[in-house]
Formats: structure tokens, sequence, C-alpha cells
């Protein structure tokens, strides 16, 4: 498959390369690196010891030098980096420590000579202490750089680490990391981004961060229309790595996560972000166990215009084969799943889209007489998201078909008094008539009109004459755009 090579071209150091010379956090550590701490103060005030002055210093030296110190005295380097970040207070001098602590984590150079990692659980273990504590403690602290850096090396040591992250310590730190991307206008969104794009390479850590909601926080983020190219292919990245996990790739049409990468899609300029995009398509065709899934999944693209954006792809020339493939792959797919789209599949996934307009099903007298009933289906489901399209669409088009929907479900599901009753106790329990009435004062008259329909046919018991009055009413009104 061609995008299952992508995973394997991001660096162990996700922050090494251009784009990591990119990042705030890199370029704010290079500032802090040039400022070397007074440590001869330090000792001289009896603030740290001889044994921790002679173990930084080395550290600091770097090279050759701290190469023997980390192969001579591994115990007594942890000890040392641990003990300055415990007790010092001053956040200059915490900022100067962590990075060497990163500098040290960092300079390994292949994943089977990660073993600097292991000085840190090697102390712990020999305490009886834990190995995270330390590290998530300063994840609290006021300072941005600090706890920032502080996630990086976490993200480092729980990647690289012979024992991954697990319990409370796992869920605390993902936690941290879901809020941080929620954070407004951080301008550290980059480095969260980019310890995201580790940790769920980690098959463990992904099922942890999508029962923490995960997905949701991603794809609301994505939505937000914020975000540079950068930071949505680091996002779309983390979306793509979660759906290697079958039983996650199966529930993310749960989430609207093609309608948001759709947006995306159309919009992009930059090949890195198309790519990814499309391998995040791929896998949600290919990856869900179960064929329905996978054939709502390509529906959903369809109603999303995925199709229309492969065909301006298609002209276009790209450096890398694997976007050309991955093209002729979802267009084939697409195309197959719209041969054999029934109208009320169409309907459903044009719902679920939340992009609706007035494409004929909604008009057809056929379909309504046929399907109403449908949208009792699954608890409500469709009903349910009608009525949430009406309470948080901007959308005046979106909230002119819904109006509509909701009506014709009544008109023609109701047919008979006894019927009547119960689709209309329905409606009202869902809130769906109240709904509905909220919008006959909205400013835009289309909306007010099909508000004004809609609760015409809750009210009315004689269909016939409902029939002939909206007859009537279409003539004397200004036809739908």
């Amino acid at each position: 498959m061609a995008n299952t090579t992508l995973a394997h071209t991001l660096p162990e150091d996700i922050d090494r390369g251009v784009a990591g010379a990119t990042s705030v956090l890199v370029q704010r550590a290079n500032e802090i690196r040039q400022q070397k701490v007074n440590w001869p103060s330090y000792l001289q005030s009896q603030m740290i010891s001889q044994e921790d002055y002679d173990v930084i210093t080395g550290v600091e030296s770097g090279g050759n030098v701290r190469q023997t110190l980390l192969h001579n005295q591994r115990y007594q380097v942890a000890r040392t980096l641990l003990n300055l970040l415990g007790h010092i207070s001053k956040d200059q001098t915490i900022q100067y420590i962590l990075i060497m602590v990163d500098d040290t984590l960092s300079e390994d150079k292949s994943r089977e000579d990660k073993s600097r990692v292991e000085i840190f659980k090697e102390y712990a273990r020999k305490h009886r202490e834990s190995m995270w504590s330390p590290f998530l403690n300063l994840l609290t602290r006021p300072d941005s750089f600090i706890i920032n850096m502080t996630a990086r090396i976490v993200a480092k040591l729980a990647c690289w680490s012979r024992d991954p992250m697990d319990g409370s310590d796992l869920t605390f730190y993902l936690t941290w990391l879901k809020d941080q991307l929620r954070t407004p206008n951080n301008e550290y969104i980059q480095s969260v981004g980019r310890c995201l794009q580790m940790m769920l390479r980690v098959e463990e850590y992904r099922t942890v961060f999508y029962q923490l909601d995960g997905v949701v926080t991603i794809v609301q983020v994505l939505s937000t229309g914020k975000l540079n190219f950068q930071i949505q292919y680091q996002l779309t990245f983390c979306l793509w790595v979660m759906t290697f996990n079958n039983a996650i790739a199966e529930k993310m049409n749960k989430y609207s996560v093609i309608p948001s990468l759709a947006d995306i899609l159309s919009e992009s300029v930059k090949e890195k972000v198309t790519r990814i995009v499309l391998a995040v398509f791929r896998n949600l065709i290919e990856k869900p166990e179960e064929p329905q899934i996978a054939r709502e999944n390509c529906i959903q693209m369809v109603q999303c215009k995925v199709l229309k954006q492969l065909e301006i792809l298609a002209q276009r020339k790209f450096e890398d084969e694997d976007i050309t493939a991955d093209i002729e792959f979802l267009n084939e797919k697409l195309q197959n799943s719209i041969q054999d789209l029934s109208s009320f599949e169409e309907y459903c996934s044009e719902v679920k889209s939340g992009r609706m307009e007035w494409s004929p099903v909604h008009k057809s007298e056929k379909f309504w007489r046929e399907n109403s009933g449908r949208l009792n289906e699954k608890n409500y489901e469709l009903l349910k998201i009608l009525i949430h399209l009406l309470e948080s669409s901007k959308d005046n088009l979106v909230l002119s078909v819904a109006c509509h929907d909701i009506g014709e479900y009544t008109r023609h599901y109701s047919r008979g008094k006894r019927h009547y009753s119960r689709g209309k106790r329905v409606l009202e329990q869902l809130g769906g008539k109240q709904s509905v009435m909220q919008h006959l004062t909205h400013q835009d008259p289309s909306v007010r009109y099909e508000a004004l329909l809609a609760v015409q046919k809750l009210m009315v018991h004689n269909w016939e004459y409902l029939g002939k009055q909206l007859e009537k009413d279409a003539q004397q009104s200004a036809p739908r755009q």
C-alpha cells in the first residue's frame, strides 16, 4: 500500500530538519543555550553540592566529556539532573537544565542506541520512585517554555524507553497535550503537535488518546480554520496514524473527520498537506473491517465533494508518486460507490455531513412517502442530527433545508390521526418543534419561510387542505435559490 511508508519517514526526534528549525520551542532553546548558567555561584552559595556541580558542568561541556560521563556515571547524571530540577526555583536555570536533558537524549543517533533514556528509569527503580513524576510535575509550572520543553522530553522518554508509559501518568500527559491544543493562541502549538506525532505512532498510546476524546479535539482544532499548513499537516498526521488501529478507523466517521479534512483538501496549496489528507481518506476505506463502514465513508466523501477535488488534483503534477496513486485509488472507490447508491443512503450521507442543499431527494414526494419512517431508525439518529443542525448551524441554506425536512417528516410519517399524534410527540420530545419555531423570526427570508411551512405541517391535521394551501403559498412566493 502506497502510504504505509509515510510513518517510517518521520525521524525519531521529531524536531530535526527544516520543520523543527521553524519551531518556536527550538528557536527559543537555541537562545537560552547561549546564556550559560553561573554554576560556580550556585556552588559557592551551597545551593548545589560539589558532586552535582562536577556532573552538571560535565554534561554542559558536551562532546566526549558528556559521553564519558554518561558511560561511567549514569546513575549520578540522572541523580544530579533530577535533583537540580526538583530544588532550583529560578525559571531561567530550569529552562537551561531541561535543554541539557533534551540535548543529552537527542544525541543518540539510532533507535538501537536510545539507551540514555534508561538512566532515569534505572535511577527511579533503585529509589522505588516514578520515572515520570519529576517531569510531569513540571507541566504545572506557569512558564510556557518550561512546560513545553518538558513535554518534549516526556515524549522522547515515553517513545524511546523499553518500558512504555501507562496508567494515570499516560492519561495525565495525553490529557495535558489535548488541553494545550485547545489553548487559544498557543505559540507552542507546533511543539505540542510534534509530541503527539511521536506518541501516536505507538499503538498503546493511540487507544488511550482516542478514549480521551482525542479525535474529537483534533477535528475541532482543525475546523477552526486558523491554522498554518504546518499545524494542519501535524494534526492530520495524528489522525492518519490513528486510522491504523482498525477499531478506531471504523469509528472515525462519527466525528466529522471527513468533512473537516475535505475542507482542508479544497484549500491546501502544500503538497505535504494534500498527501496526508489523501492518506487518511485511503485508510478510512481500507482499514475498517466492516465493508458497510468503508462504503459509508465513501458516500460521505462524495457528499463532501471529494470527487471534485480529486478531478482538480488529477490535473496537477506531483513529485510524490504516492499522491498520484492515492488519487487513482480514491477516484475508483468513490465512483463505484455512486453507482449503487440508493436515494436514502444519499440522504443519510448528506444529513450526517451537515452540508445540506436543495438536492432532488429533498423535494421528492416519492422519497418522503417511502422513507419518512426511516428517520426513526437507530433511536431517531437522523432526526436528532436535523435538530442539532437547526440549533448549531450558521449556514442559512442548511437551516432552510433542515426546517423543510422536519416538516416533510411530519407530513408523511404522520398521515392519519393516530400516527400524527405519535410523530408530533416524537418531535416534541426531541426538541424539534421548538427548534423550528425559533427560526420563525430568522433574519433570512428563506429560513423564515421554511420554518413557517414546517410549523404548519406540525400543526395541521387535514393534509389534503394543507397540500392545497402549500401549492397556493408556493405560487405566491419566490422560487428557492
